[in-house]
């Protein structure tokens, strides 16, 4: 059988850090996922609700907010418990193996003052680029050298 979820989305809400009984660390989040279409009900996204345990879930508890972007990567499990009601629940969650953080704080920070400048100059405005990347290409640039020397015998077909 194969279980495997991969998904890149934004937390809806901050992460919540809670311990087991022997002290184990558990961070529950919900990542909000993009349609590409609008359902009949007019729903633009899914909210997937996903789980993390120990290490992970500490780093994710202190390095993640709400609208933080991640891309997660676990399996899907189902439960079900008794409410305090008596009330059958059940529960569908993304049990996460690892969680990578796609965007810093300071980049989302970043963007977000950029596009709050280009909506009040009533116009769009891209992101600001880091000088590292700017420098990482110049250098790519200069390191590569155009020319090939390809014989009509390297060709494929």
């Amino acid at each position: 059988m194969i279980n495997r979820v991969v998904m890149v989305g934004r937390m809806t809400r901050d992460p919540e850090l809670r311990r087991t009984g022997n002290g184990a660390a558990v961070t529950s989040f919900t990542l909000a996922l993009n349609r590409n279409y609008n359902s009949a009900d007019g729903q633009q996204a899914d909210y997937i609700s996903c789980v993390v345990w120990n290490k992970v879930a500490e780093n994710v508890a202190q390095y993640c907010a709400k609208g933080s972007l991640v891309g997660v990567e676990g399996r899907l499990r189902s439960r079900s418990y008794d409410n305090a009601q008596g009330q059958r629940v059940y529960v569908t969650e993304v049990v996460c193996d690892s969680v990578q953080f796609l965007e810093t704080r300071a980049q989302r920070e970043r963007n977000q003052s950029s596009m709050n400048q280009g909506m009040m100059n009533n116009q769009y405005s891209q992101p600001q680029t880091d000088n590292f990347q700017d420098m990482q290409t110049v250098e790519l640039e200069k390191d590569f050298d155009n020319s090939f020397n390809i014989m009509e015998d390297d060709i494929q077909f």
